[in-house]
């Protein structure tokens, strides 16, 4: 089993015992947590060999530059650009078309529906 320990500036403040940090100085007290968001640390990216001319890419921003030169994306993490075109049809040509594929019988059945006021 490893040993996990906490150290500053004065020495040993604490280690875990089963799972749970002791303080083992008793002039020390743990600083209250605020409610406040704070500050996420991404560790660096692990480096590679890029595959269009094969030299390697040590960090994020090299590898952001990279991709900016080379016109590439990350796939996961491109933009989606969905555009919604509405139909050129208006409401009566449609209506129009769908009545003529249906039958003379589905037909009376949706204006009998229709006069009943379902």
């Amino acid at each position: 089993m490893k040993y996990k320990a906490v150290w500053d500036k004065k020495g040993l403040l604490a280690d875990y015992e089963h799972g749970e940090l002791v303080y083992l100085r008793k002039d020390y007290e743990p600083p209250n947590q605020s409610e406040l968001a704070r500050p996420m640390v991404i560790r660096d990216i692990e480096p590679y060999q890029n595959m269009i001319d094969g030299k390697m890419i040590s960090g994020r921003a090299e590898h952001r530059e990279f991709l900016r030169r080379n016109n590439c994306i990350e796939i996961g993490n491109e933009k989606m650009q969905t555009k919604i075109v509405a139909p050129k049809t208006n409401r009566r040509e449609t209506i129009t078309r769908q009545l003529s594929d249906m039958s003379d019988r589905q037909a009376n059945k949706i204006i009998k529906q229709l006069k009943k006021g379902i």
